[in-house]
């Protein structure tokens, strides 16, 4: 089984941006353990992170035919109908949106999520954890899928 990990803009600076909000553990520390929890589950990760909204969608293009994806969009979330396209066409592809904070306890801008409606499910306010419950929540629906077959 093969997983993307997506991450957007400023989540680079993980653990020193508003530590209030987002925790103090880095991005690096976060990927080594979802690389890990991945390992015990015998899933390969791949992980890609960037500020800019093209690369972002580059990457969810090449993600067409892996067993899933786990997306933190960043505040593309938000505003980009470009990023959900890119979701959609990419459609036979689960992807599971994660957001370290809950965004219905934020800013009511931040409220509105343009891509939980083409992803197969959302996890929010959980910290880096959420990470680890999205991997785990791919391995069980490949399982299903598995099962269905």
């Amino acid at each position: 089984m093969k997983v993307k990990v997506i991450n957007g803009p400023n989540l680079n600076t993980t653990g020193r941006r508003e530590p209030d909000k987002y925790g103090t553990e880095t991005l690096d520390s976060i990927n080594e353990r979802i690389r890990k929890r991945g390992e015990e589950l015998g899933v390969e990760v791949e992980f890609f992170q960037s500020n800019s909204e093209g690369a972002l969608i580059t990457e969810i293009q090449r993600s067409w035919g892996l067993d899933g994806v786990i997306i933190n969009a960043g505040g593309y979330t938000h505003y980009s109908v470009a990023v959900r396209d890119a979701i959609t066409g990419t459609i036979s592809t689960p992807f599971i949106e994660v957001h370290m904070t809950n965004i219905y306890a934020r800013e009511s801008f931040r409220r509105v999520s343009l891509i939980a409606e083409v992803c197969r499910g959302s996890i929010m306010g959980l910290g880096g954890d959420g990470y680890i419950l999205a991997l785990e929540a791919l391995v069980m629906l490949k399982k299903k899928q598995q099962v269905q077959a």
